[in-house]
């Protein structure tokens, strides 16, 4: 006897209900004519992840609990299709004193709900809040299709012992775990190598089916897998890519077969790439965004962005300015025009030099019996910033901060200045990661926008903010190698000062670096967001108050 599974990786948009009821009928009736007895739809599908706050309003959950039955009505007539619905369902009145709802899958037969199932493990870290909104469910669920007895499992639970113990417990013989699981760099390796400790534990073989898509700060990369009895990657889907994936379950008395496609594993730049690209393609496009534009300086992080942007959206989408002030190398505009034609996209200069003349005339009396200093090149940032907000005001346009990582760490930006924008593609990313990236887009075209699209020279210089004569950003900062480790050390993995001098760091280096992080913090808090693709990013995952004066 065989099972034809069919897992709906696909993107869906939070709070629009009769757009993901249309998406989940219509993969329905795909896989109903493909064959297959089960859908599994990812974790909170018909209402999207997350969708925070509107979780606590009655009239979004009244919608969620229509949409179910829209979505049970509709089909009903595909006979026999058992499909996995999840969804967020309200509470029972006073089941909790706060959380006003469930995170549910239903378990839909020709119209009807046949059973609920709960999710039991509610995260409350990193990017999760699960407890602000959910109540925990309490019970396993196990259904039967096809001869094969399921249990199920949402997200969570499958990082857990116990849901999936209890399921065998209750007689699964396989498990389906339905998933929201945001991407971050090793991230995939790490779920399959979890799934693999319930499979040993269980005995059961398992199917994994994930979301794909951006939503604000997050990215979900899809790569849905599934499990044979023995722990083997059985079948693995494409990342980053839509798509109904079919698993067949073979059961005979000796042992459960799961067969399905295998796409081959990538390397992690491509990876970062897809997420990339997919976070602003996503946040552009679900926001009704006409473009983008963005500030081109002929430097390095710009350079990047503008490739991320025209792979994500075209170039006829992608709007580029170079603004050039005194301080401007000539090469900067020369590799900036370069770039621009090599990708295609528009390109317009406005020269700084008049309003920057303007703005320090204007203070001069304040400003009497003092030496120019980053007074002065916060000046040029700040104007460069008002002209490309006028832009995007007149014409629609979203702009493209271009800050790394390691700049926002430390401050070593502008507040109103090249801060100044609606989304930060690059705001979790390293500046040395920043240079990998951009070799290795130079070596790949994953979207056929055009081969090499960085000059090389914007690789090879040194970092320069050209705000002062002969500046680079290592006239203020530590060797970026050096900057990035101890960054990655202290912030993303909570690592000690001393911890961190004792793997043999420079003390003055963490010491300052530190620093930075600490009294940068309001800075940060005015950013715009962007694409989440480490471990922990200055975003939900970093929660830390403005005012404090501990220092670890």
């Amino acid at each position: 006897m065989t099972l034809s599974i069919c897992t709906a990786q696909l993107n869906f948009v939070v709070g629009d209900l009769p757009g993901n009821v249309q998406k989940i009928v219509e993969a329905a009736r795909q896989a109903h004519a493909a064959g297959a007895h089960l859908l599994l739809t990812p974790e909170l599908a018909l209402c999207g992840y997350a969708a925070e706050d509107l979780f606590l309003r009655p009239a979004f959950l009244s919608a969620c609990d229509d949409a179910v039955k829209a979505v049970a009505r509709a089909t009903a007539p595909l006979k026999d299709l058992v499909i996995v619905l999840g969804h967020a369902q309200r509470a029972a009145p006073g089941a909790g004193a706060f959380a006003p709802c469930l995170n549910a899958a239903s378990v839909l037969r020709n119209g009807r709900i046949e059973h609920c199932y709960v999710k039991r493990e509610l995260p409350n870290y990193q990017v999760f809040d699960e407890r602000r909104y959910f109540l925990p469910g309490q019970a396993p669920c196990v259904f039967e299709v096809q001869g094969v007895r399921v249990g199920l499992l949402i997200c969570e639970d499958a990082w857990h012992a116990a849901p999936a113990r209890d399921s065998a417990q209750a007689g699964a013989e396989l498990l389906a775990v339905i998933n929201a699981s945001p991407f971050h760099m090793g991230k995939s390796a790490e779920r399959e190598q979890t799934m693999r400790e319930r499979v040993r534990e269980t005995g059961l073989p398992l199917v994994y089916a994930h979301l794909v898509g951006g939503q604000d700060e997050v990215v979900f990369e899809g790569r849905s897998f599934a499990l044979d009895a023995a722990g083997q990657v059985a079948g693995r889907a494409p990342g980053f890519e839509e798509k109904l994936v079919f698993t067949q379950v073979e059961k005979a008395p000796a042992a459960i077969k799961v067969i399905a496609d295998v796409a081959p594993e990538r390397s992690p730049e491509a990876d970062l790439w897809d997420a990339l690209v997919l976070g602003v393609r996503d946040y552009v496009g679900k926001n009704g965004f006409p473009g983008v534009l963005l500030g081109l300086s002929g430097g390095i992080d710009s350079a990047l962005v503008l490739a991320i942007a025209v792979d994500a959206l075209g170039a006829d989408k992608v709007r580029t300015v170079m603004m050039p002030s005194p301080y401007t190398a000539d090469i900067s505009w020369i590799d900036a025009r370069d770039m621009a034609e090599r990708l295609g996209v528009q390109y317009d200069e406005i020269a700084i030099a008049p309003q920057f003349e303007a703005f320090k005339a204007a203070l001069a009396p304040h400003f009497a019996g003092r030496t120019e200093d980053t007074t002065e090149e916060n000046l040029q940032a700040r104007i460069r910033g008002t002209l490309l907000m006028a832009l995007s005001n007149k014409f629609g346009a979203v702009v493209l901060t271009t800050g790394n990582k390691s700049e926002l760490a430390t401050g070593y930006c502008t507040l109103y200045g090249d801060m100044a924008g609606g989304f930060a593609p690059i705001k979790d990313v390293a500046k040395t990661t920043v240079f990998a990236l951009a070799r290795w887009r130079n070596a790949n075209d994953p979207y056929g926008t055009g081969a090499n699209p960085i000059p090389e020279r914007i690789i090879t210089r040194p970092p320069s903010a050209e705000l002062r004569p002969d500046q680079t950003d290592q006239d203020s900062l530590p060797p970026y190698e050096v900057l990035d480790a101890i960054v990655a050390r202290y912030m993303e993995n909570d690592e000690p000062i001393e911890s961190i001098i004792a793997a043999g760091f420079a003390r003055a280096d963490v010491e300052k670096v530190t620093r930075l992080i600490k009294i940068n913090e309001y800075k940060r808090r005015q950013a715009p967001i962007g694409v989440r693709v480490t471990r922990r990013s200055f975003g939900k995952d970093w929660r830390y108050p403005i005012t404090q004066r501990f220092r670890a």
